[in-house]
């Protein structure tokens, strides 16, 4: 394995190819198809989901799309994308259809960036026997669906995103626009596949896989998204133990990222492909630099807060571990054994934290997890022993001392014990002494019931078995305005000017609607509302995170103060999970 200050590839627990990353609502979706282990083809099954708030930390959502989402499909999940447009995700992706042999562009579509997702049309989108769509929608609106090995087309996508207006177009493969290649008479210019196309400053970009093989990637600009298009140069030069490259740019948080893949991986080749990342500005007149493949990756982004509710399948490199569907929703790590390990990057435990908790389920004799700093044999923060719960999906939630963990480190979680697998892990939390790192909310996880929670205005509340995580949430039922939600008192609890963070997960029982978190404060006989978390589209298929950062402040006296959350409009029922303020 490569060393373990190494980030990338980015995913290690499966071979992941042909990224197609998405900004949307403060984190990185990263959509990718999967190489099935020892490949000596494309052979590819299914698609999967990854998500950042960090750059370093990924988040595995598993696989919500694969070729039997398209009944008309029998083979090569390949290389798509998902764009956000009318509350809803489209996922183009290249498949075999069935009827004719051919490669079709299908359409998968989810109210939910991790999905699951549906077939959107039922048939292909457009067909021609070529591959690789990509999306782009421009300024004033129109959306164009690109695609093509070994030519280039476009067509005008609809606002609805699964029809199109008038007939697919050949984008003229020139040698100024697309680069000069030697030695292939059928294939004179350096374009072969991948399209990436986007707008920055009023530029268009085609970013492109070239010449194979093996590839390297280049690009071209146009002032227009139809072209004329000319060639700028290469982005990365042939590296990297693939014959085939994939690029994929995005701009998050201030900084420009290039996601590629490679054979970096153990095993890993031409069939048996990882993602990977690099960091990068932009030169000032808008090109793009020469970009180099590494394995430290993108730096990261702030820092991961411990004393919040961490999925155990957020990691930045892991050992030996893999991922599967929880029982309690999402995903858990599986496939533990001794010495394996999960790194989780930049961890801020501030003044420091006392206490760790995990949730846990083993079929065996289980083990043990030791927290380490560092690195996988730093220091010695703590040690929790997983029993057997009769289960590998038999919950259970363990906890124990920590000491010695302040400030900001990478921790590890060193799995230890006898032979054979020992147990899973879905999740983990660090608390402080005052039992929630600063955590102001109460019964924050609804595993205990109500307890703590109260109706802002009217309604019901009651616990559900329908949980983002454990098992239980809250539901509110019965409101009557949109501004009744979910509460709990914070007069006591909280200092003025104060910075606070929230995160908080919601589901909608029926209905999309758009859920807030708020903060009703009173002082010298002034009421005034501060948002925590914006505004964001909820619904019933799938949680969706709300999470913002507000300073609170007054004049006075404060003598009321109430966190709660509200819809925009409308009255539909609420679920609301894994709450926290800090």
């Amino acid at each position: 394995m490569p060393s373990a200050r190494a980030d990338n590839p980015i995913v290690q627990t499966v071979y992941t190819a042909d990224p197609a990353p998405l900004v949307y609502n403060g984190r990185v979706y990263l959509y990718t198809g999967h190489d099935e282990d020892n490949s000596t083809y494309f052979t590819m099954k299914e698609w999967r989901v990854y998500s950042t708030a960090d750059m370093v930390n990924w988040t595995d959502h598993g696989s919500p799309m694969s070729l039997t989402t398209f009944s008309w499909a029998s083979a090569n999940a390949w290389a798509g994308q998902v764009v956000n447009r009318n509350g809803k995700f489209y996922w183009y992706v290249p498949v075999t259809n069935r009827a004719t042999g051919r490669m079709a562009i299908g359409v998968g579509v989810s109210t939910s960036p991790t999905g699951p997702f549906t077939d959107a049309i039922g048939r292909p989108l457009v067909e021609n026997g070529e591959i690789d769509p990509t999306v782009f929608i421009d300024d004033n609106g129109q959306a164009y669906l690109y695609w093509g090995n070994p030519n280039l087309w476009y067509v005008r996508l609809n606002t609805d995103m699964i029809s199109y207006s008038g007939s697919a177009t050949q984008i003229p493969l020139t040698t100024a626009g697309f680069g000069t290649r030697t030695g292939n008479a059928s294939r004179p210019t350096l374009y072969e596949e991948g399209p990436w196309v986007y707008k920055r400053n009023g530029l268009y970009y085609n970013v492109f896989a070239a010449k194979c093989c093996s590839e390297f990637i280049g690009y071209s600009t146009a002032s227009g998204p139809t072209g004329p298009w000319t060639y700028r140069g290469t982005v990365m030069p042939t590296q990297g133990g693939s014959f085939t490259n994939h690029p994929g740019i995005v701009d998050f948080n201030g900084g420009s990222y290039f996601f590629y893949h490679n054979g970096a991986l153990p095993g890993g080749g031409g069939y048996t492909r990882s993602v990977a990342v690099e960091k990068f500005s932009y030169n000032a007149d808008g090109t793009i630099p020469t970009i180099t493949m590494s394995s430290g990756g993108a730096p990261q982004v702030g820092t991961l807060n411990p004393y919040v509710r961490q999925e155990a399948e957020t990691i930045a490199w892991e050992s030996g571990v893999e991922t599967e569907p929880s029982s309690e929703g999402g995903m858990n790590v599986g496939w533990i054994e001794n010495n394996d390990s999960i790194k989780v990057k930049g961890v801020a435990f501030g003044t420091g934290a006392t206490s760790f908790t995990a949730r846990v389920a083993s079929a065996t004799s289980g083990g043990r997890i030791e927290l380490r700093l560092d690195n996988v044999n730093g220091t010695l923060a703590g040690t929790c022993t997983v029993g057997g719960t009769g289960g590998w999906q038999t919950w259970t939630t363990v906890t124990c001392p920590v000491s010695g963990a302040t400030g900001t480190h990478d921790l590890y979680l060193k799995f230890t014990g006898g032979s054979g697998n020992l147990f899973n892990v879905n999740w983990w939390q660090f608390a402080t002494t005052n039992g929630g790192g600063g955590d102001l909310i109460t019964n924050g996880t609804m595993e205990n019931g109500t307890t703590g929670w109260t109706v802002f205005g009217s309604g019901t509340l009651a616990s559900s078995t329908t949980a983002h995580a454990g098992s239980q949430s809250l539901q509110l039922t019965g409101r009557t305005a949109a501004w009744n939600g979910p509460g709990q008192d914070m007069t006591s609890k909280l200092t003025n000017g104060g910075s606070y963070t929230v995160n908080a997960w919601v589901r909608a029982a029926s209905g999309t609607p758009s859920a807030k978190v708020m903060l009703v404060v009173t002082a010298n006989g002034t009421t005034s509302y501060v948002q925590l978390a914006p505004a964001t589209a909820v619904n019933s298929s799938g949680w969706t995170r709300l999470t913002g950062t507000a300073t609170v402040s007054w004049s006075g006296t404060l003598t009321g103060a109430t966190f709660y959350v509200e819809t925009t409009t409308g009255t539909d029922n609420l679920y609301l999970d894994d709450v926290s303020l800090q």
